[in-house]
């Protein structure tokens, strides 16, 4: 790294520097080329958690074709889903709090929100369904996690309002 790529953080619009998440403290410098600001809902993880939420419906589709019970690995596989979840709406809250974007907060946390409580509510609901459509609800909510996930990303970059 030369001192030719090395720029000053700029300030704040006022000139005043405000120690909001994301941005550089005071005497640091940005390297040309990268961003001082941190972004929460990126495609990465957005696709990311909808591939994994794919992948666990697909299991549990197989579940469902086979006439087996919610089971152990079903169980863990929703419960990893849960997780980023979970991550996923503690990040959001964060970097929501500290962006510039102009976000419907309430409606990106109601989706936060709404994420987090489908898979539990579908793996109590397919532990009681004896039936073989116990897993089927498993599949249908992890689709449901998918689709919301994309949506997510969507409302967090405007594209949705």
């Amino acid at each position: 790294m030369t001192e030719r790529d090395v720029v000053p953080a700029p300030p704040a619009a006022d000139g005043a520097r405000r120690g909001r998440i994301g941005e550089e403290h005071p005497g640091h410098v940005a390297t040309l080329g990268t961003s001082n600001r941190r972004h929460c809902v990126t495609d990465l993880v957005a696709y990311g958690i909808a591939i994994i939420a794919l992948g666990v419906a697909v299991f549990a589709a197989w579940h469902t074709y086979r006439r087996w019970d919610l089971g152990n690995p079903l169980f863990y596989a929703v419960s990893v889903v849960e997780l980023l979840l979970i991550a996923l709406l503690v990040g959001g809250s964060i970097a929501l709090g500290s962006t510039d974007r102009d976000v419907d907060g309430v409606l990106f946390i109601s989706y936060l929100v709404t994420m987090v409580v489908i898979p539990p509510a579908a793996v109590l609901w397919g532990i009681a369904e004896k039936s073989r459509w116990g897993t089927g609800v498993v599949v249908v909510s992890m689709l449901t996690v998918s689709v919301l996930s994309i949506r997510l990303l969507g409302i967090w970059k405007g594209t949705y309002a």
